[in-house]
């Protein structure tokens, strides 16, 4: 049965949809721009709720230390029974 759909990479009057001009647009290097930034916030924010996530455990550790202890004594024994 032969593929009666229209292309989707073409357009109504039978073009491509590419603009014709060579290299990068001023608006393609804006937006290129703006992704590399976007990459350094979440790099940022990621480095941000880590530091906060470290701060919490170590708060739960000193106000809990029996919990904190079994928790410490839990990952030893998976770290013992680990097989490389």
């Amino acid at each position: 049965m032969p593929d009666t759909q229209p292309n989707e990479t073409s357009t109504r009057d039978g073009s491509d949809g590419s603009s014709g001009s060579d290299g990068i647009a001023g608006s393609e290097a804006y937006e290129a721009y703006e992704t590399a930034e976007t990459a350094a916030q979440r790099r940022a924010r990621r480095a941000q709720f880590l530091r906060d996530l470290n701060e919490a455990r170590e708060l739960r550790d000193r106000v809990q230390p029996r919990r904190a202890r079994a928790a410490r004594m839990r990952q030893q024994m998976r770290m013992r029974t680990f097989r490389w």
